[in-house]
């Protein structure tokens, strides 16, 4: 994974869009997914690790814009 849509094209794989129109929230929900989709070993450390890294800079932007 390298950008945002690789993060939503991985979260869409398990039937999961978010969308509130609100930047933040958006990714918050997304981060929180991810943390269940490894809980629960439907995503490997690896592709957990990396949404975490795109997302997190997104909130980087996010804040600064």
């Amino acid at each position: 994974m390298k950008d945002m849509y690789e993060v939503r094209k991985l979260l869409l794989r398990f039937g999961t869009i978010i969308y509130s129109g609100d930047r933040l929230a958006d990714l918050e929900l997304m981060e929180d997914e991810f943390i269940e989709l490894y809980q629960v070993n439907m995503i490997t450390k690896d592709e957990w690790l990396q949404a975490k890294r795109i997302i997190m800079k997104e909130k980087e932007k996010t804040d600064k814009g």
